[in-house]
């Protein structure tokens, strides 16, 4: 069993800035990627941002390319979402997921943290 906790949702301006972090507990070695999805209101979750924990190798979604960072603290088991220039439309309810060995899709998810970006 893998366990999520999100931090560091809150609400800031236009072209602000946010981090979110997402610390892994349990059954840490089972972690192949882990990685952040989004929904915003009245819409489908969507995914942002992907980090393997076995090649380093990370991509983020279009529509965040260039503001979005992912990375992560192997002491600390956290994986970080580096939020820049955010829109309005970046507004939503952040999850954490975790991708386990086998598994061929994220099968741990954290319970999600808000950010609300005002224009």
């Amino acid at each position: 069993q893998v366990q999520l906790v999100e931090s560091g949702g809150g609400l800031v301006q236009a072209g602000g800035s946010l981090t979110l972090s997402c610390a892994a507990s349990g059954t840490i070695f089972s972690i192949n990627a882990m990685g952040w999805f989004r929904q915003a209101p009245g819409k489908e979750r969507e995914f942002v941002a992907h980090l393997s924990w076995r090649t380093d190798s990370a991509y983020v979604t279009d529509s965040v390319k260039g503001r979005f960072t992912i990375s992560r603290d192997n002491a600390k088991n956290t994986v970080y979402l580096q939020m820049n220039s955010l829109k309005p439309e970046d507004t939503a309810v952040y999850y954490c997921a975790a991708l386990t060995q086998s598994a061929l899709k994220y099968n741990y998810w954290g319970q999600g943290t808000q950010v609300t970006v005002s224009s």
